[in-house]
Parts: structure tokens; C-alpha cells; sequence
């Protein structure tokens, strides 16, 4: 395959294992290249990209726009905090306005589940989605697996737990998808509350006791809780959940074999992850980090090429 079979990334559930397989390949050039001492190629200097996030975001935007500038595209960014949405002003009417500026791509992150969808359906652009609500966040779960490979040679056949706050994060359903059409095998850990309902259906096992759950895998995939988003006490609190369900280095020191740890970020230290453990050698954390805008800009780089047809 020597294209994606898709024009817009909204979600890992669209893509084929080709298309995965593609940008991996693609993303492995440009780490490559951003790892050398000039690190810009002038791949898309006719390309304007708008980056639009109506959630706050550190990592997932500065990810975007380094990835977007190390290809040299025309980049503006968008705050909805300083906009005409809090005049009342629709999400399409918005970005058809930044379109009229001849925008060819749109980055968006934003709190609804099905956003970037329902825009690639109402604006004529491609449309990368960078997290909508707690449904997906494709270009997370993209770097995560490309993360897993780097480190562990494959992702077939390899065995990843995802822990903690499952029901509330666009990550674990993202990387459920991705995981599984490489050929891993997923299951999740946490308190039941956590866990959707509907797990089973997706073919997860899940694990409520955590030493059984990293006895089990090759890979712990630990993720932050999303207090933002839960209305309701889902637990009695952060440091009973800790006890229970935090992941530290006497934990993996206590297992029969070595696993990979990861975290998609940003870390609430000594709650869901102890500081010993994320700086510790079992951790590729800022791995994933660096592997972002690799990912990122071989995704937009394989979409603008469908532009130019």
C-alpha cells in the first residue's frame, strides 16, 4: 500500500492494519530525520494547517505543531477561549470562516465525542482528529504501538494491559482498536467502575486484581485518572485507589519477568504511577513522547499527498 485508504484521520476503527502499517513505515523516515542536526523538510510548504483545540492540551498540541513546522507547512492555532464560539457562534460556521482563509487541513481536539467526524461530513477539509471527548484519540494510539514496536521489535502476538481509568479516556478505546489489528492481544485493569460495560464485546479480558494483570502481560500501558470528566465518586479516593491500583517499581520488581511501562501523559506521580517507576529503565514514556511528532507528521504528511491529487 502506497497510500491511505482514507481521507481524514478520525479514528482508529476507520483505518485498515495496511494504512497502521503504512504510517509506521513513514514515521520511521521521519525519526530518522528529525534525529539529524537539520531536522526540517520542506515536504509541506504549499500546506496551511489550522490547529483548533477546544480542550485544554500541552503535550498532544505542541506535538501537532512541531510535527506540522518540522515539515514546513504554514501553521495557525486556533484558542476557543478567545473566540466567537463563546458568542455562540456553531463549530461549523467557525471553521468554514478559518477555512475562507485557504486552510487545507484541520487539527481538532474537542470535548465532544464525534466532533472531528461530523465536521469531515460539513467542511471541506481533511480533518485530523486529536482527541473528541472520551470517544477516540487515533494519533495517541498510533504512537503508543509504534512505541511498542520500537521497543519490543513487533506488536503481533505481544500481550498489553491497560490500567486505571478506562471509562473515561479516548486513549484505551483508541488503543484497543490499533492494538488488536496488529495482532495483540488487550486486556484492562482497574475497579469495576472504571471499566465499561461493554468491554467484553470488544474481546478485553478484565483483569480487577493488578499483580495478576502484569503478571499477564508484556506491556503496562498505565493511564491517568480523568477526574475532569467523572461527575459521580467512582472510588473512595485517589490515595485508596493508589494502594490498590497505583503501579510502582517494587510491584515489577516483584514479577517473574521484565514488562515495558507507558503512559500517554500527563502523570499524576504517586497516584496511578510512582516517580521511581516513571523514571526508572522499565519506562518509555518520553519515548512516546519523541515518537509523537514522528507519527504526526507522517500522518499529515501521507493525508496532504491525497490533497495534492
Amino acid at each position: 500500500m502506497s497510500e491511505l485508504s482514507v481521507n481524514h484521520l478520525l479514528g482508529i476503527k476507520n483505518l485498515q492494519r495496511e494504512d497502521i502499517e503504512l504510517i509506521f513505515k513513514t514515521a520511521d523516515n521521519f525519526k530518522r530525520i528529525i534525529n539529524q542536526p537539520i531536522k526540517k523538510v520542506p515536504t509541506l510548504r504549499d500546506i496551511t494547517i489550522a490547529n483548533l483545540f477546544f480542550e485544554n492540551s500541552t503535550r498532544t498540541k505542541l506535538s501537532f505543531e512541531l510535527a506540522e513546522k518540522r515539515l514546513s507547512a504554514d501553521v495557525i492555532n486556533f484558542s476557543s477561549s478567545s473566540s466567537s464560539v463563546k458568542k455562540g457562534e456553531t463549530l461549523v460556521d467557525t471553521v468554514n470562516n478559518i477555512l475562507a482563509m485557504k486552510v487545507d487541513m484541520v487539527v481538532i481536539r474537542h470535548p465532544n465525542p464525534g466532533a472531528a467526524e461530523f465536521l469531515s461530513r460539513n467542511v471541506k477539509a481533511t480533518i485530523v482528529n486529536a482527541g473528541d471527548g472520551a470517544h477516540e484519540h487515533p494519533t495517541q494510539a498510533l504512537l503508543d504501538s509504534f512505541s511498542i514496536r520500537e521497543r519490543l521489535s513487533q506488536v503481533k502476538g505481544k500481550k498489553v494491559v491497560i490500567i486505571g481509568d478506562v471509562l473515561h479516556s479516548r486513549v484505551a478505546l483508541s488503543n484497543i482498536h490499533c492494538l488488536q489489528k496488529l495482532g495483540a492481544e488487550v486486556a484492562v485493569c482497574g475497579p469495576s467502575t472504571l471499566i465499561p460495560k461493554f468491554i467484553n464485546s470488544l474481546g478485553v479480558h478484565h483483569y480487577s486484581d493488578l499483580k495478576k494483570a502484569l503478571n499477564w502481560c508484556d506491556v503496562a500501558n498505565v493511564l491517568r485518572i480523568q477526574l475532569e470528566r467523572q461527575d459521580v465518586n467512582y472510588f473512595p479516593s485517589l490515595r485508596e485507589y493508589s494502594m490498590v491500583y497505583g503501579v510502582n517499581k517494587e510491584i515489577l520488581d516483584s514479577l517473574e519477568k521484565e514488562i515495558v511501562v507507558m503512559h500517554p501523559g500527563p502523570i499524576n506521580r504517586g497516584v496511578e504511577l510512582s516517580s521511581d517507576l516513571a523514571d526508572s529503565d522499565f519506562a518509555i514514556i518520553l519515548d512516546q513522547v519523541e515518537n509523537g511528532v514522528a507519527i504526526r507528521m507522517a500522518v499529515m504528511y501521507l493525508l496532504a499527498g491525497k490533497l495534492k491529487k
